[in-house]
């Protein structure tokens, strides 16, 4: 491990941190996903908790269309360290987590009883499992965002034990800027002034649980250098991965349906062929994300369409991959192109003479029809489709609660469109 960190390197540091820890707190629980990070981040606590005659405490979010090995590597890690965990806290709870590979389902909730047809696994009968049947937590409720769960049960953790204690997160800050900003924020509260320490907090109030990421200065190359140095065990899913062709600083284990997730999603099927059905079947919108996840569809504007595709051939495919999903809402474009090339037919630009690009700034005024500003539409998800210059109507409010109702989600969060925010507050009037 060659990073230096001061007079130490990362692994030496990082069991400093374990000691600071395994000294000042009584009470140490670690928040596990599975992934190579956290197994790290756990093992070599264990290994600190043995020394120092304490228990640590677990907490895992199962959020049911995982990988078979990382639940396999779970109960590994569970078992190989049995003598040092105090509590599990295996939660299999109806989270709400980010869907970003559909656009009528831009939310999921994993473990929600009338899906139960639909889930991925079978809930897991080991004795650790917290479910809907069991729930200790008078706080939780059905459809709880996973950020707001982790600070709540961080705050009930201290409470259970009426002193402050400590919560391990394996997070590294070269892995994104969030991260990053995590460990640097001005801010944040450490404790007793170490760095990679920050008080918990639910929403703007504190709470008696301090995180800390002892592991927050490695790279990649430091996980695998610890696996293979200290014979560690690890995730076989990763052995999948590369051999599957992603080289290790690539590689990711979150839910598979997010914003940076849905990048590789079409590895699920390449990994775990066996599972790929059961999450195509799960949340709406994966296997579009399977196969367009790395083009603009999905919004990203910075991408291009297929290069053997002509924008008029793009605008098409699109259409029809969304009615694959959801024929209510292709029809619904349908219209509104229909309409929008009825009026530019009129002003003497024919279907057959659409450009299939305008200038930018034609574009942008709209001052110009063209196929690109058409698929650029559907991509954006543009429901009022402004981007063609409609704006809202009373019909299309009326298309919009249908879907609501045969779907039972919205379109999206309604933060990116005032009219689709309005709407959701119920506040949206057209004429």
């Amino acid at each position: 491990m060659p990073k230096i960190y001061r007079d130490n390197n990362v692994l030496e540091a990082a069991l400093e941190r374990y000691d600071i820890i395994f000294s000042e707190f009584n009470h140490i629980y670690l928040s596990v996903s599975g992934g190579k990070d956290s197994s790290v981040m756990l093992q070599l606590a264990a290994r600190k908790a043995r020394e120092h005659t304490k228990k640590i405490d677990i907490l895992f979010i199962d959020l049911e269309a995982q990988y078979q090995a990382t639940i396999a590597h779970i109960e590994e890690l569970l078992e190989v360290y049995s003598d040092v965990i105090g509590t599990m806290y295996w939660v299999c709870l109806p989270i709400s987590l980010r869907n970003a590979v559909s656009i009528l389902q831009p939310k999921w909730i994993c473990w929600n009883q009338a899906d139960k047809d639909k889930w991925v696994r079978e809930m897991p009968q080991n004795p650790w499992v917290i479910n809907e049947s069991n729930c200790p937590w008078d706080w939780f409720r059905y459809g709880m965002e996973f950020e707001e769960f982790t600070p709540l049960f961080g705050q009930w953790y201290a409470e259970q034990h009426g002193e402050p204690c400590a919560c391990g997160i394996g997070i590294r800050s070269d892995e994104s800027l969030n991260r990053f900003r995590t460990i640097i924020s001005d801010s944040k509260t450490p404790y007793k002034g170490y760095p990679w320490t920050t008080r918990g907090k639910v929403g703007a109030k504190p709470t008696n649980t301090y995180h800390f990421f002892p592991l927050y200065d490695w790279r990649t190359e430091d996980i695998w250098g610890a696996v293979s140095q200290l014979d560690l065990r690890f995730n076989q899913i990763y052995e999948l991965m590369y051999k599957n062709g992603l080289s290790i600083h690539e590689q990711r284990l979150c839910q598979p349906y997010g914003d940076d997730q849905r990048n590789g999603l079409d590895q699920f099927k390449a990994l775990e062929p066996e599972t790929w059905e059961k999450v195509l079947n799960r949340v709406n919108g994966v296997n579009f994300g399977n196969i367009y996840a790395r083009t603009s569809l999905l919004g990203n504007l910075k991408s291009e369409k297929p290069e053997h595709m002509t924008w008029e051939q793009y605008t098409v495919y699109l259409l029809e991959s969304i009615g694959l999903y959801a024929p209510e809402l292709e029809d619904h474009y349908y219209r509104k192109i229909k309409t929008f090339m009825n009026w530019w037919e009129k002003e003497g630009i024919s279907v057959k003479d659409m450009p299939e690009e305008g200038t930018k700034q034609e574009e942008a005024q709209r001052q110009k029809p063209s196929w690109r500003r058409i698929a650029r539409a559907i991509e954006k998800n543009d429901f009022w489709m402004k981007r063609l210059s409609f704006s809202a109507t009373k019909t299309d409010v009326e298309k919009l609660n249908a879907l609501k109702e045969k779907y039972n989600r919205i379109l999206g969060d309604g933060k990116a469109d005032k009219d689709l925010l309005r709407w959701e507050k119920g506040e949206l009037k057209c004429k």
